[in-house]
């Protein structure tokens, strides 16, 4: 090793990639001279690549450890030269920095007394493997050799071996692989066929990240329909900004009110959205006692399926209106409760004679959003029943075409705890559904309460950040592929990056989410405006 004079820089032979030293500085202490680091000329290779590092130590088939010659990133992808199968990726799942500094040390760099601090950074890689001669993923079965050089990994041969395509006619865009500019897509077939789920904490971009995906699927003119508790996605009908970044993600602002249809409950609220109405005609009167807040269902079932069935007899179609009529003119005495309860009911005015035809709200190659902001939490359980329902048993039979179904806030209408009215509903489209070309994608900031019969149907999973310890175990127990080191990086994650796994590709990868084109309704409300610079 030799130090070029005039500067720190330490130029350092194979022999000496052990011993990476920090320089001498006897007449400083370290806390004086803070920025004043060891830095390592880049050093290329026959093939052309960047040198990052050797293989030391016992090298097993899965991983090996490394000393690290260049700056080098926990998650970075690294190439090694096996003796039998060519280059093998590698991904580092751990960087230390060891050194020679003793709690005596410590103490005295804080009494004044400079202490010379010998220190190198070691990596441990997991091995992804090789493309074998049928293109198939393999690790291999011997082990790599000490000394061997390690190198940054060339974007080509991450894309072949990761199976990473770009620019594909059934690719959805969702954003950049972190640290380099490869473009990650996702299989519009396989996202259907195997669903999805995005997964985060509050805040931790769930929204913006399935409106991302959407915004793909409209491009490509794929059917899809959206359960959209909080009126969060009409304003995809605007453009939206894309603010600047270090990072080029080839992103443009657009509207897509061309492509949507927007239905709510309450267009007083919500306004611009056609009205979605519904008929009783369907139900019984155990389902209609269902949307009420009684508790003893026994006490008013006789009456009101007495009262049902007379309407039946009589007309082909009813509102709540005429059960209450038919309750007062039966005049008995326990029915006050009840003729309370259906008031209430019928002031939400979701019911009516004449109900939303479902070739209105589902239509090929457009996006329905379903706004049900307004609505109460046990009409909502009702509404998105009934579509779900209709769209399941439509589908069976091809009346309405191929689609997405989008959940916000699953966790309310299937969770893992208790029941609720669609309970069942996304239980069978989880299991049967991709069978006759109804796919789901559900967001949830509360994995662990979402029903595990429906989350573990999901193939393709999206992770942003989460730290609730229950959220994060119910997460890592259904994801296959994980590689050490990224059950810590999920609670780790920076806004906006996700853990992708599926829809097309063979292995977890760390995703920088591209900007939205159209406008995000999902966002925090400021209470106290702050001043702007």
């Amino acid at each position: 090793m030799h130090v070029n004079e005039g500067t720190d820089q330490m130029i350092l032979s194979p022999q000496e990639l052990e011993s990476v030293m920090v320089e001498d500085t006897p007449a400083e202490s370290v806390q004086e001279q803070p920025a004043k680091h060891a830095r390592v000329s880049k050093k290329k290779h026959s093939s052309g690549l960047e040198e990052v590092g050797m293989i030391y130590g016992n090298v097993g088939t899965l991983k090996f450890n490394m000393v690290i010659t260049a700056p080098l990133e926990k998650m970075e992808y690294v190439q090694v030269n096996h003796p039998i199968h060519g280059f093998v990726l590698g991904q580092v799942s751990e960087v230390e920095r060891r050194t020679n500094l003793t709690i005596d040390g410590a103490q005295s760099i804080k009494h004044g007394t400079p202490v010379p601090i010998e220190e190198k950074e070691v990596a441990v890689v997991s091995i992804v493997g090789y493309r074998d001669d049928r293109n198939l993923l393999q690790v291999p079965r011997t082990p790599l050799k000490a000394g061997e050089n390690v190198l940054r990994a060339d974007e080509e041969l991450i894309k072949d071996i990761v199976g990473i395509k770009e620019h594909t006619d059934v690719g959805a865009y969702i954003g950049l692989l972190t640290g380099h500019d490869i473009r990650v897509e996702l299989d519009i077939n396989a996202l259907v066929q195997k669903h999805v789920c995005i997964l985060s904490k509050t805040g931790g971009g769930k929204s913006y990240c399935s409106g991302a995906l959407i915004e793909e699927m409209m491009k490509h003119k794929v059917t899809v329909c959206v359960l959209d508790p909080h009126g969060e996605y009409s304003t995809m009908k605007q453009k939206g900004v894309v603010k600047k970044t270090n990072r080029d993600f080839g992103v443009t602002p657009k509207g897509y009110e061309d492509r949507i249809m927007e239905f709510a409950t309450d267009t007083n609220i919500n306004k611009g959205a056609k009205p979605l109405r519904f008929t009783l005609h369907n139900l019984d009167a155990r389902e209609i006692l269902g949307l009420t807040n009684i508790k003893n269902v026994r006490s008013y079932l006789t009456m009101l399926r007495k009262a049902v069935e007379a309407l039946r007899e009589t007309k082909d179609s009813y509102s709540l209106k005429d059960i209450i009529a038919v309750l007062e003119a039966n005049a008995e005495p326990s029915s006050a409760g009840l003729i309370s309860e259906l008031e209430y009911l019928n002031e939400i005015e979701v019911f009516a004679e004449q109900g939303t035809k479902i070739d209105e709200l589902i239509q090929k190659g457009k996006t329905t959003i379903i706004n049900l902001r307004g609505t109460p939490p046990d009409i909502q359980e009702l509404i998105v029943n009934r579509v779900c329902n209709a769209m399941f048993e439509l589908r069976k039979v091809g009346k309405i075409p191929p689609l997405m179904l989008v959940v916000e806030e699953a966790h309310n209408f299937c969770p893992q705890q208790g029941v609720v009215a669609c309970s069942k509903v996304f239980r069978t489209i989880a299991s049967e559904g991709r069978k006759f070309g109804l796919g789901l994608m559900i967001i949830t900031q509360r994995p662990a309460k979402v029903d595990k019969n429906v989350l573990s149907q999901c193939n393709t999973q999206i992770i942003l950040k989460v730290n609730n310890p229950n959220d994060l175990k119910a997460i890592t127990s259904s994801i296959e592929g994980l590689t050490d080191g990224m059950e810590e990086e999920i609670q780790r994650l920076p806004i906006g990056t996700a853990i992708i796994t599926g829809g097309g590709v063979s292995m977890p990868l760390f995703v920088e989410v591209r900007p939205r084109e159209s406008k995000h309704g999902g966002e925090s409300v400021e209470v106290v405006p702050s001043r702007r610079m």
